[in-house]
């Protein structure tokens, strides 16, 4: 991968990465007073993926946001809405979440010595991201009702209680979240030609977009990508048009029928030249099972929607695609299961053991 026009030892990973703020100061919406609360965020791997590239006769990269410090890319956005949380004044926190916003609310709020409250939909939250905000310290409530019935009810407390809302209609959130778009171009070289992306509550092709843009401006890159945004298809309110009121989808991270950020999202693709669509529950599910026993990147189902989107509708020959792999596939830990069969056990005997390995 070329690595022209990048910063001296930015990406080097034999100096100390200390977190995006630090790296893109000059890109966000910080000062000399700013508490910078980090976990050393960003620096995610850009894989190439040869089987996928062949597959689509395409130059294929993965953003691989799992690596992220609670294992998704809420972390990039929650540095900078924390940060700015303390240099407000705040004492406490709150967000509704279907999982991912919850760990890294819960995490971040935590190392600034905060009070973290998360509202989530009673029974819509992966088993991983629920222990992650539990044993972070967050104060966890399940409400009956879905995404945006939990937002709703934040944006109400918010109103009346002196609680800083870290969601993604928190403008600090996507100025963190466009950090990746920076680094895909630091290692690239350039912006590449399409950007493949999932998209549930919409901020982050909203702040993708976002960051393609500024860093164009700032001429960091001579072009920029189209921005190719993906909904489950029970889950896909952009695509037709309306809210949804019941989405349903086994991508559990993209599971919302109102997004915040639904103009952002439309604006990103239509100025950029690109589309939002949807893809299947058995489509984002084939990706998700393709890029582990292909590219060995074990990814949330929600995360393959971005690969599903390029498996369904392509890429043009020879064109240079990345797609966003928002989280890691440990998040979701009962749904990796129900998509392989747990062997039984044999007798511990060499000749049991081959013969249950038909060797």
């Amino acid at each position: 991968m070329a690595r022209d026009g990048m910063a001296p030892g930015r990406l080097d990973a034999a100096t100390h990465w200390p977190g995006i703020i630090e790296v893109y100061r000059d890109f966000l919406p910080v000062g000399p007073s700013t508490p910078v609360v980090s976990l050393c965020e960003g620096a995610t791997p850009l894989i190439e993926a040869p089987r996928l590239s062949e597959r689509v006769g395409a130059e294929v990269y993965l953003k691989v946001e799992g690596a992220n410090p609670t294992g998704s890319f809420k972390d990039r956005g929650m540095t900078m809405a924390i940060s700015k949380a303390c240099e407000r004044g705040a004492k406490a926190v709150i967000c509704a979440s279907t999982g991912n916003t919850s760990a890294s609310a819960a995490a971040y709020a935590a190392r600034a010595g905060l009070s973290c409250a998360v509202l989530i939909p009673e029974g819509y939250i992966a088993l991983g991201k629920l222990a992650q905000a539990l044993i972070y310290g967050a104060k966890v409530l399940q409400v009956r009702a879905n995404f945006d019935g939990a937002l709703a009810i934040v944006r109400e407390l918010a109103e009346k209680a002196p609680v800083t809302v870290v969601n993604s209609i928190n403008p600090d959130r996507l100025e963190g979240q466009k950090s990746s778009s920076f680094e895909i171009v630091d290692v690239l070289g350039d912006a590449p030609d399409y950007c493949f992306i999932p998209v549930g509550n919409a901020g982050n092709i909203t702040a993708y977009w976002r960051g393609f843009q500024e860093y164009e401006k700032a001429g960091r890159s001579t072009k920029l990508p189209a921005m190719m945004g993906f909904q489950a298809a029970g889950a896909a309110p952009i695509v037709v048009g309306h809210p949804v009121k019941s989405p349903d989808t086994v991508a559990t991270a993209i599971r919302i029928g109102n997004p915040a950020s639904w103009k952002g999202a439309l604006d990103a693709a239509e100025g950029s030249g690109g589309s939002v669509r949807s893809v299947t529950d058995a489509q984002i599910l084939d990706a998700y099972r393709f890029l582990a026993a292909q590219e060995s990147v074990f990814c949330e189902p929600a995360s393959a929607a971005s690969v599903a989107g390029l498996l369904a509708y392509g890429a043009p020959a020879g064109s240079r695609v990345v797609c966003i792999l928002t989280g890691n596939g440990l998040k979701d830990p009962d749904g990796a299961i129900s998509q392989v069969s747990v062997p039984d056990a044999v007798d511990a005997t060499l000749d049991d053991v081959l013969a249950g390995l038909d060797w």
